[in-house]
């Protein structure tokens, strides 16, 4: 494909890793967090939700990034 971008085996090694933490382990301390501020209470005014939903929202991002940089890389 011409659009692939060159990467070093050890570049891909660490993007994956990366990609790996972020899906297997950081999502699913989020998917806690979120589940633990949601059984607070009230969501308009419940502080550790809106947190943990932002980070949930930074995180979905980094791992689409990653996804993409990996699928457009050679």
């Amino acid at each position: 494909m011409a659009n692939e971008l060159p990467i070093t085996a050890n570049g891909e090694k660490k993007l994956k890793s990366e990609l790996n933490q972020l899906i297997k382990v950081d999502r699913e301390e989020i998917k806690q967090k979120i589940s633990e501020a949601r059984e607070l209470g009230d969501l308009k005014e419940n502080a550790e939700y809106h947190s943990a939903k932002e980070k949930q929202a930074l995180l979905e991002g980094r791992i689409s990034q990653l996804q993409g940089i990996l699928a457009g890389s050679q």
